[in-house]
């Protein structure tokens, strides 16, 4: 076996280990709030969320997950919150694309913590992007209210969902929600603000304050059922639609109402019969570099994603860091944007760094971006960057000039952007390349995948100099095997902080995939974004400088 091979090997086996991984705590989450709190609901004859969605979506149809790993690690001392106590994704029902929402009951009651608002605002944002409908299943005792600060009375806080379901029926973007258990205090509006409201008997209520809150707050005893079931809001208050004695039942309805919607707008991206890609997809595993400090070949990866492994070069002898390109994923016309990890040699002879963002490549990648735009063709973005060249051949240059054309481009882009981060994500280098702050429909992370403003290495060693110059301004002398444990602890603090389930726990990306699926979420994603017709026109903006 030769040295190439040897590579190889390891590097495959790294990224399966990663995989692995993934999967792992994915089945540690799908359990919610544990087998015994399962077993509770299940005695009252409900069904879990996920069981919920299973049943809900087209059989043998996609049903991409989102926010899996919301709250990751994030609510140990409250005993945790797996996936933000809420299930969520883009699925199909009765054959219409659609977001779906469905409140864990098994975590803390379906409460409400920080990161589920969060995470409730980002599936409603994907619905009014891509102008999908929405079906939230309603199972929750409302805010959590030890974190009652945290989630309440911020822009971005618990009341937001309101104004958005305000805002997505002006749209005429059509909102189902089935209550299936708890809907209690503030929450109780969302179902009321959808368009219609289903309920199930037994277990589903809807009320403004529960018994114990009105027996204290007026004297008043009466029972949940009495106060807010649903035999009480179909055929008394006549705040909801229809009501149903099994979960079961009320999922079918939901089923008949989605058949019947109106055909969805269309944004008309082209779109021809898929072909699969002529290089395996699972080579990715091999080319990939278990050492993130090992080039690659970019072209080896998009060439493993795309149409009959077909990809045509734009300016291929222009600014060599930076891919750019037109090709197929799935049928889907794209134009890609992708960082090239190789070191290659500019038009005039300088060699450049693999995965740093030069002068030329940040000219190439905003007219590239505007070209896409011209053409209505959805943009996909492949990040392992390290940020853009610095020195002064760079500034004399005008990186900056270079890099605001390319930040500006991709701000201003009118058609969609779905953005997966491959590797390194440092830096400036994740703004222009569509990182969170930049508005693409969708981002996903691999689980290589590192998100920071600097390396790891980088940053532990400015930080030590600012702690240690800090303690000598004190007086307190330092030590060489002091200086090491400061590193040591700042380098793991910092290294965890970089990895994709510390980003995927805040939502700073949508998930973390198997980068085998690249193509298929890639697919997913653009049928999504395709419902909702691009009508702007591009500002080029800075773009004239």
């Amino acid at each position: 076996m030769n040295k190439q091979e040897l590579e190889f090997n390891r590097n495959e086996d790294s990224m399966r280990l990663e995989v692995s991984h993934i999967k792992q705590y994915l089945a540690k989450i799908a359990l919610g709030g544990g087998k015994k709190n399962i077993e509770k609901i299940k005695q009252r004859g409900k069904l879990t969320p996920r069981e919920r969605i299973k049943y809900l979506t087209d059989e043998e149809s996609a049903f991409i997950e989102i926010g899996v790993f919301a709250g990751y690690e994030m609510y140990e001392d409250e005993g945790g919150c797996p996936a933000g106590g809420t299930v969520a994704g883009v699925g199909y029902v009765s054959g219409r694309q659609c977001v779906i929402v469905a409140n864990d009951m098994t975590v803390k009651a379906g409460a409400w913590f920080p990161i589920t608002g969060k995470k409730n605002l980002r599936m409603q944002e994907i619905a009014m992007e891509n102008l999908l409908p929405v079906i939230y299943l309603v199972d929750s005792a409302g805010v959590y209210l030890p974190m009652q600060d945290e989630i309440f009375p911020d822009k971005e806080h618990f009341g937001r969902i309101f104004y958005n379901n305000a805002r997505m029926s002006a749209m005429g973007i059509t909102q189902i929600a089935a209550v299936m258990g708890s809907c209690v205090a503030g929450g109780a509006y969302l179902p009321i603000m959808s368009d219609e409201t289903l309920m199930v008997e037994g277990n589903g209520s809807i009320f403004l304050a529960g018994p114990y809150l009105v027996k204290a707050a007026i004297g008043e005893s009466v029972d949940a059922e009495t106060l807010g079931g649903a035999e009480t809001h179909n055929a008394i208050s006549g705040i909801a639609d229809y009501k149903f004695k099994t979960d079961e039942d009320c999922l079918d309805q939901i089923k008949k109402i989605m058949a019947k919607l109106g055909s969805p707008l269309s944004a008309g991206f082209n779109r021809i019969p898929s072909i699969l890609p002529k290089k395996n997809p699972e080579d990715i595993y091999r080319i990939f570099p278990a050492d993130r400090t090992r080039p690659y070949d970019m072209l080896e990866i998009i060439e493993r994603i795309t149409d009959h492994s077909e990809f045509e070069q734009y300016k291929e002898s222009y600014g060599k860091t930076i891919l750019c390109g037109y090709a197929r994923i799935d049928g889907w016309a794209v134009g890609i944007v992708a960082n090239q990890r190789l070191t290659t040699k500019s038009k005039t002879g300088q060699m450049q760094m693999g995965g740093v963002i030069y002068n030329d490549s940040a000219d190439k990648a905003a007219r590239f971006i505007m070209n896409c735009n011209q053409k209505k063709i959805p943009l996909v973005f492949l990040q392992d960057v390290t940020g853009f060249m610095v020195g002064s051949r760079s500034e004399h240059a005008g990186i900056i000039k270079d890099g605001a054309k390319l930040v500006s481009a991709v701000a201003n882009s009118i058609v969609p952007k779905i953005t997966i981060i491959l590797g390194n994500s440092y830096g400036a280098g994740n703004y222009a390349l569509c990182g969170k702050a930049y508005d693409p429909r969708f981002i996903y992370a691999w689980p290589t995948a590192k998100i920071a403003v600097m390396g790891g290495e980088q940053a532990a060693k400015t930080l030590l100099q600012i702690q240690v110059s800090s303690l000598k301004k004190q007086g307190k002398k330092i030590s060489e095997e002091e200086e090491k444990r400061l590193l040591t602890e700042i380098t793991g603090r910092y290294d965890k902080q970089t990895t994709p389930y510390y980003a995927a726990a805040r939502l700073w990306v949508d998930a973390i995939i198997d980068p085998v699926d690249t193509r298929h979420i890639i697919s997913e994603g653009i049928a999504a974004t395709n419902h909702a017709p691009v009508t702007a026109r591009f500002n080029v903006g800075v773009m004239q400088v």
